[in-house]
């Protein structure tokens, strides 16, 4: 960690030197916080309350050695963490109702809009990309051209949907408690009190990011897919889908890699443009957000105390 106080930089500069087996999410008013062996939402509901709910966290890195492996470790924490952030963002819809209304969203209807939701990111990330190289007739050039071709529309695809969704004014106070979120977590990786002042001063941009995440397997999906070529439809769709665990894995192991190396000149240089792709998913919170955040963060550090030697041991290590 660096000798200068946080206190003598400017608000909103500061970033951790160390990282920690924490993550979290932004959810409706509200974020998740995970550790190792516990998670936490902490959402400010429809009468200003905050409400805070922690669960035990039963991770399958913990129980299986083939689970820990490089690459698998990846696959099966970011399942995990779609599960947990799910679930979390399910309590936040419901913290926003009135108390006079009883009806909760069921299980049912949460499925649909998981799988509504997956189908239409594999569709609009994988699939789409693929059929429109198709149609350009990249595949001529030779399977090298046809990649980087896919892989170019992706990326842009991928660029304007951020673009999109940051403009959407409903979205941006999630996007608020997604700054608190990783403010929160810098402050806690860097030793500091938790409170809304001391985190206030730290970045809201994090090498752990979801958003970083999302940039890195567009890029290594060029790497996976480049020796298949151009391929007929019946071996394109499937390869594409198929793919995405693989690529999911690498990107965690990069991802985790860029976490414990922040410090080195080279990989900032290389997390530069991960970083800046934040600066359309996250805002500068106010001190009643970063307040939910730390909330959420206490209710996790009242049962564990993460770190860093057991991240690298668990791979618990993604931030969203």
């Amino acid at each position: 960690m660096s000798s200068e106080p946080v206190a003598a930089r400017p608000a909103g500069t500061s970033s951790a030197q160390r990282d920690a087996p924490v993550g979290g999410q932004a959810v409706l008013e509200g974020v998740m916080m995970r550790g190792i062996s516990t998670w936490a939402v902490a959402v400010r509901g429809a009468e200003g309350d905050v409400r805070v709910r922690s669960f035990p966290l039963k991770s399958m890195l913990r129980r299986s050695r083939v689970a820990r492996l490089p690459v698998i470790r990846g696959t099966v924490a970011l399942g995990e963490s779609l599960t947990i952030g799910l679930r979390a963002m399910r309590i936040s819809a419901d913290a926003q109702r009135p108390p006079d209304d009883q009806e909760q969203i069921t299980r049912g209807q949460w499925a649909f809009a998981v799988a509504a939701g997956l189908g239409l990111a594999i569709g609009l990330f994988f699939l789409l990309p693929a059929g429109l190289a198709s149609l350009s007739g990249a595949g001529a050039g030779g399977g090298l051209a046809f990649v980087v071709v896919e892989k170019l529309i992706r990326v842009a695809i991928f660029l304007g949907y951020l673009v999109l969704i940051s403009r959407l004014p409903d979205l941006r106070r999630v996007f608020e408690y997604h700054g608190a979120e990783h403010k929160v977590i810098h402050a806690y990786e860097a030793g500091e009190e938790l409170t809304p002042e001391n985190a206030g001063r730290f970045s809201r941009l994090h090498p752990r990011c979801g958003t970083s995440f999302l940039l890195i397997v567009m890029i290594l999906a060029i790497v996976v897919l480049a020796p298949l070529g151009s391929p007929e439809w019946y071996v394109l769709y499937p390869s594409r889908i198929l793919a995405v665990p693989i690529v999911a894995g690498l990107s965690f192991e990069v991802l985790k890699w860029f976490g414990r190396n922040r410090t080195r000149p080279w990989v900032r240089a290389l997390m530069w443009p991960g970083l800046q792709l934040q600066r359309l998913t996250t805002r500068e919170p106010d001190p009643t957000q970063l307040a939910v955040a730390i909330a959420a963060m206490h209710a996790v550090l009242a049962f564990e105390r993460p770190g860093a030697q057991d991240a690298d041991a668990m791979g618990m290590e993604v931030a969203a």
